[in-house]
């Protein structure tokens, strides 16, 4: 049996927060959204970083990325989703249970979406600019 840490907010979730899961994982909307929709999908076993999953579960996870934005779509009907990976402190990962984000995005949302996630460093987020 995995150890799952009582401090730990992603291994101690309400039954009713979950929106979907499966096998290996659980996803749920995430507290501090940075959109309408925001979820997480999490490991069921507390790992600290997505690569410490096995190829299986890290399958797995990833197929309940494609059903939870099939389900956003349905509900929220987004223009367009990121989704990504903090991995690591540097990363800006503050809850160390490997988590990825599904992240809806709305047409002007933000005045200028292009750069996507290179907009985490605002210096290199213009590259269409340069050179």
């Amino acid at each position: 049996m995995p150890t799952r840490p009582e401090n730990c907010p992603f291994c101690n979730l309400a039954a009713d927060a979950v929106l979907l899961e499966n096998e290996s994982g659980a996803a749920f909307l995430d507290a501090f959204p940075v959109s309408n929709g925001h979820t997480l999908v999490i490991p069921t076993n507390h790992v600290a970083s997505i690569f410490d999953v096995s190829e299986s579960e890290r399958s797995a996870l990833w197929r309940l990325v494609t059903r939870v934005r099939s389900t956003l779509t349905d509900r929220f009907a987004p223009d367009g989703f990121n989704i990504g990976v903090n991995d690591g402190t540097a990363a800006g990962q503050t809850i160390t249970h490997a988590h990825i984000h599904v992240i809806p995005r709305y047409l002007d949302d933000v005045p200028d979406p292009r750069g996507g996630v290179r907009r985490l460093i605002p210096d290199k987020a213009v590259y269409w600019e340069s050179g």
